[in-house]
């Protein structure tokens, strides 16, 4: 089957599939769900501004995986820019996830590719990441099947492959976690916005255990992930007022990182930039290098912080999470 032929083919499954949820929506009164469900015309439009918003399709073991690349415009001969990954989270999909987050624009200004992966429908309901599936292998699938597309992304256009970031919301912040630890090599940064840590859960049922803080009855070092001191740098921001998935897996996610480096956490800091909600802000360092920074904001609760107010599980009132991103990934581009 040719690559256009496999679009079309998830294109209209997908359009059923939509078609499908939104009745759903509609006859149970969701409201959020039903604001995240929009017309699928509307959801094919392109975010507001400069730049590409192109489609494509990766084909790997697992199946097919759509996508979305923002690519800023006036490209230069030979120039290679930067790659951030977003994961999206529930609900989400990649046109939503860039309204709310707003991405594009830091990309315009600072001059990177973004590349939007998205879930099918058919495959998870509600739009999810199935992060937490690794007895069936599920898990890894997707993972592979996303790095099919960073490596189409970097074949077909001007991307850097030495510069790879990957950031998620809620299970797009898990998936980004399965990501670097199984693949370090392949990334110089993670940033997890309100997810929960790699090795927490196997299934569904330990899936929604761990979004409420649950931990594993083993450690985590003692779960088949195993640690490994190369994993790139992790920035995790949470809500302190996230009663979805709770703030103690924030906590949990850079602690795995500063075990696996041996390092203990510095002197927390306060920050709030005019009326947005405060942040308290820890750094873990070695040897004056960062291992991970955990970002936690008041009164935030499941919502990208920063992000468009129009948009579902998005908190404009909040600090910036994709400049904070976007700062975080550039500093470790040029380490």
């Amino acid at each position: 089957m040719t690559a256009r032929r496999a679009a079309n083919a998830w294109a209209r499954s997908f359009e059923r599939s939509l078609k499908a949820l939104t009745r759903s929506a509609v006859k149970s009164g969701t409201r959020a769900l039903g604001r995240a469900l929009k017309p699928a015309r509307a959801q094919r439009a392109p975010p507001p501004g400069a730049g590409a918003w192109l489609p494509g399709v990766a084909l790997g073991a697992a199946g097919a995986l759509r996508f979305r690349l923002y690519r800023p415009p006036d490209l230069k001969f030979g120039e290679r820019l930067p790659l951030m990954v977003m994961l999206h989270g529930c609900g989400q999909d990649a046109n939503s996830f860039a309204a709310s987050t707003r991405m594009n624009r830091i990309a315009l200004r600072e001059r990177f590719l973004v590349l939007y992966p998205e879930q099918d429908r058919l495959i998870n309901a509600q739009g999810c990441w199935n992060w937490f599936d690794t007895r069936s292998g599920r898990a890894y699938g997707e993972a592979a099947l996303i790095l099919k597309a960073i490596d189409q992304v970097c074949l077909l256009h001007p991307a850097d492959r030495t510069r790879v970031a990957v950031a998620g919301m809620s299970a797009g912040a898990s998936m980004a976690a399965l990501l670097v630890t199984r693949h370090p090599e392949r990334f110089k940064a993670v940033v997890m916005h309100s997810g929960i840590p790699p090795g927490t859960a196997h299934s569904g049922l330990s899936a929604l255990g761990a979004m409420h803080g649950h931990r594993p009855t083993l450690p985590l070092a003692a779960t088949p992930l195993t640690m490994a001191v190369c994993w790139p740098p992790l920035l995790v921001i949470h809500g302190e007022a996230d009663g979805l998935v709770s703030p103690q897996n924030g906590q949990a996610a850079v602690q795995a990182w500063a075990d696996a480096a041996g390092v203990q956490a510095g002197a927390s800091r306060q920050v709030q930039r005019g009326k947005r909600y405060p942040m308290t802000v820890t750094d873990f360092k070695r040897k004056g290098t960062t291992v991970a920074s955990h970002v936690t904001v008041g009164r935030l609760a499941h919502a990208w912080s920063g992000g468009a107010a129009s948009q579902p599980f998005s908190d404009a009132q909040g600090p910036d999470a994709s400049r904070m991103a976007w700062a975080f990934a550039a500093k470790q581009f040029r380490g």
